[in-house]
């Protein structure tokens, strides 16, 4: 599974770079590999049905990242 690689937009605001897909090797779930673009730039990871999943704020559905680049950008 792949993830366009590129800058994405958290739902409160802060700015992402996705670095790469990887899987666990004994669960093989796919995860996402991203870089923090503020502070101490962190590098975190998270599992990929996570980081595509919608969630709601302020009765307001929208996608947990949004793909800066490419609005249209979809997970999966």
């Amino acid at each position: 599974m792949k993830l366009k690689k590129g800058i994405y937009r958290h739902f409160k605001g802060n700015l992402y770079e996705v670095l790469e897909t990887a899987r666990h090797s004994e669960t093989e779930e796919w995860f996402v590999v991203y870089r923090a673009l503020y502070g101490d730039r962190g590098v975190w990871i998270r599992p990929l049905a996570n980081f595509c999943e919608s969630v709601e704020r302020d009765g307001v559905s929208s996608p947990r990242f949004a793909c800066v680049d490419d609005p249209s950008a979809l997970c999966g």
